[in-house]
């Protein structure tokens, strides 16, 4: 049997000459959908809007709403393969009183009877109310908000940023409290779906085992989604959306996976996940989708004062170096050629990057930018190979440009790691007196890993070798970010415990950054 050393090997190979991209377009892409008008359904045996209702990707004049018909009340009507009209009504209050917009969707079986209304023509920065309505039955109501016009002097936006909820380690109670604050925006890192279970501790549990195919995925995602907390965060405010592995497969890179899947299997296997997570996501269609590739990476702006660069540091990076893990460096490690981002969203973000105007600009992604770094007992230098640590020439490549070109105020958004950091960025981790050109916040997972504690050896362990990380902490819970023209605030929201739900939230610490003055500084 081929070794999975062979394998990996075969798929560089394969993709380097494009035979193996060729075959995996032969897959096909999201699927052609049902031809014929769409049904106006009188009643239905249940409420079919049992997953929620979000919006999403907000521009100056256009959000997208999404929600999706629950497959078993469909199932009741006999209605699982047809086409079914969904109404949705926007209104600019929560009594809607007068409604703005309002039209129908097409929910078609091909994606699962999900549906996406993207709005255009609203009015910038405006607070809208909205909800759907199929069979008689009216869904909750949701709140979005648009974005300010591009050049808008915008005095103050709140949002708020997560990663990393593993359903069967804990509950989701930090999106109860998020969905209280009612933010501008809501930013979700990755790993929002986790394909397996994993850990000794599972309060709660997956309705079944290690998903493959699309019918597996779709059933996660329905299993995630049916959290009350969940939902009430997407009806609190649009989210941005991005993934990082555990929506596919866990630490995969590009069409290499974990385990020992064959390339065409991982691709598939992708095909499947990035399908449903278009169909579970507000998001727009994306471009240049084709089988298992659907580039997400996107740029949203907020007034002059945030633009962010939406990143996806999975689909197109280079295999973990040394064999993956924390490692010694090897030669794979230190090979220039190695990339995270891939040429065409690399090139995409150097070129906005270099043009950047906003006071605050945002790359949201998943993994540890600053070096984070650890010594072995017998001395020996260790690099976490899963992390931008791995990749230490395009790490490099990027902070040299956000100085040249002198991007105002870079800001890296990152998940991942389940565990709260601050850091500064500088062009070598390895001088601590090296410049400074930006500032990262980590965000801890909201259930990932379980109830967690403040601190341990590893973080404090950490910190000794990196002293260009201010913080650590590894509670749960998310970040609430608040920005003006002169500062960036970070409050480190923490629950004591996810293991039961209802747990109260706090202010762990809080970190600033200020415009002009790159780095982070404890409020």
């Amino acid at each position: 049997m081929t070794t999975l050393r062979s394998r990996r090997e075969f798929l560089r190979l394969s993709l380097h000459y494009g035979s193996l991209l060729t075959s995996a377009m032969a897959l096909g892409g999201l699927p052609a959908l049902s031809h014929g008008a769409a049904r106006r359904i009188s009643s239905l045996p249940a409420d079919p809007f049992t997953l929620g209702v979000a919006s999403g990707d907000p521009t100056p004049d256009s959000v997208v709403l999404w929600t999706r018909l629950a497959n078993s009340v469909l199932q009741q009507a006999g209605l699982q393969e047809a086409v079914i009209a969904t109404a949705f009504e926007v209104s600019d209050s929560a009594n809607f009183n007068r409604i703005v917009r309002s039209g129908e969707i097409a929910a078609t079986p091909e994606l699962g009877h999900s549906t996406h209304a993207e709005l255009r023509g609203l009015t910038p920065d405006t607070t809208y109310y909205y909800r759907w309505r199929v069979g008689g039955v009216t869904s909750p109501v949701g709140r979005t908000k648009t974005a300010p016009a591009a050049s808008a002097n915008l005095e103050e936006f709140r949002f708020a940023f997560a990663s990393c909820q593993q359903y069967e380690h804990g509950f989701f109670t930090a999106y109860q409290h998020m969905a209280e604050e009612e933010f501008d925006l809501i930013v979700h890192l990755g790993d929002y779906i986790y394909e397996s279970s994993w850990g000794e501790v599972l309060v709660r549990h997956h309705e079944g085992p290690e998903i493959i195919g699309l019918g597996d995925y779709r059933n996660r995602y329905i299993t995630y989604k049916s959290d009350p907390d969940l939902q009430a965060a997407h009806a609190s405010a649009p989210w941005v959306v991005t993934w990082d592995d555990h929506e596919v497969d866990n630490n995969y890179a590009a069409g290499m996976a974990e385990d020992d899947q064959t390339p065409e299997q991982l691709l598939r296997r992708r095909m499947a996940a990035y399908q449903a997570f278009y169909e579970f996501m507000p998001i727009r269609l994306p471009v240049g989708r084709q089988g298992p590739n659907m580039p997400i990476h996107r740029r949203l702006r907020f007034g002059n004062l945030m633009e962010m660069s939406v990143l996806d540091t999975r689909q197109y990076r280079s295999d973990q170096a040394c064999g993956d893990g924390r490692k010694p460096s090897c030669a794979a490690h230190q090979d220039s050629n190695r990339t995270l981002l891939g040429e065409a969203q690399r090139d995409w973000l150097f070129q906005h990057l270099a043009t950047a105007d906003a006071t605050w600009n945002v790359m949201a992604q998943q993994i540890m930018m600053a070096g984070l770094r650890s010594v072995s007992t017998d001395g020996e230098q260790l690099w976490p190979m899963d992390i931008w640590d791995g990749y230490p020439h395009e790490r490099s490549a990027l902070l040299n440009h956000l100085d040249a070109v002198g991007t105002p105020n870079p800001v890296v958004l990152t998940g991942d790691i389940h565990s709260n950091w601050a850091a500064n960025l500088h062009l070598d981790f390895d001088a601590p007196n090296s410049k400074i050109v930006g500032s990262e916040f980590v965000g801890t997972s909201i259930s990932s890993g379980g109830d967690g504690q403040d601190s341990n050896d590893y973080g404090s362990g950490l910190l000794a070798n990196n002293p260009h990380v201010k913080f650590y902490n590894a509670q749960r819970g998310y970040v609430a970010a608040t920005l003006t023209p002169q500062l960036w605030r970070s409050d480190y929201k923490v629950m004591p415990y996810v293991t039961e739900a209802g747990a109260p939230i706090s202010v762990r610490k809080t970190f600033v950054a200020e415009a002009g003055n790159p780095g982070v500084q404890e409020a």
